[in-house]
């Protein structure tokens, strides 16, 4: 999580923390159902209206990290290294996150959001969210040269990725798994740069024109 510069900043963070860990408790001890916005607001000593400038529902308290989770995945792909490629930079991103996700002190929350269709749905639209600002990112780097859909269809993979392993028996195997996946699919969007006798020198055909060409010989 970014660190707050200044005191009010740190004051705000505190707070924030203060309640979101307060409702993860009360969450926990008595079910989701059962605790309202008033009941986390009154045990975390702050007024509703307080709590609502830090999370805009109930929901989103649970999912407090959204916004940071957001941000990792969109510096993964801004912030890389110069001529680094973008696959694994996303793949060690989702590995990272995976590893947080699945620690044990994460197991009770995962499965009060399974069994609460709010959560569920919440989860379901936070995901599509996190999808399109990744997309934005990787359409907005020149060197990339993808269209939209395939920056969209890419970016979506990429946290489906993360799911899918959150759930897996092994979720780094899992990781590696799909992401092998997520790059010959990313190959196989490439630009074809070709001359008369085809790709040019030091440029990469694209997959399914090598699978082609290995099939023809």
């Amino acid at each position: 999580m970014t660190v707050p510069s200044g005191r009010r900043e740190r004051k705000k963070a505190a707070t924030r923390q203060k309640i979101a860990d307060t409702a993860l408790r009360l969450f926990l001890e008595r079910g989701y159902e059962a605790v309202g916005i008033r009941d986390v607001a009154a045990e975390a000593d702050v007024a509703v209206t307080t709590l609502f400038s830090h999370f805009a529902s109930k929901e989103a308290l649970i999912f407090e990290q959204d916004d940071d989770f957001e941000q990792r995945l969109t510096r993964a792909a801004t912030d890389r290294a110069p001529h680094e490629p973008l696959i694994p930079a996303l793949r060690r991103e989702i590995q990272a996150l995976v590893r947080h996700c699945t620690a044990d002190s994460a197991a009770p929350i995962w499965r009060m959001i399974e069994t609460s269709p709010a959560l569920r749905e919440y989860e379901e639209s936070m995901r599509l969210r996190h999808a399109e600002s990744l997309a934005t990112a990787i359409a907005a780097d020149p060197d990339l040269s993808r269209t939209p859909t395939a920056c969209r269809a890419i970016a979506r993979f990429v946290i489906d990725a993360y799911s899918l392993a959150r759930e897996a028996p092994d979720p780094q195997s899992a990781v590696d798994e799909v992401f092998r996946m997520i790059e010959a699919a990313w190959e196989a969007t490439c630009p074809a740069v070709t001359s008369p006798g085809g790709p040019v020198r030091g440029e990469k055909a694209p997959v399914v024109q090598r699978l082609t060409t290995t099939e023809a010989t």
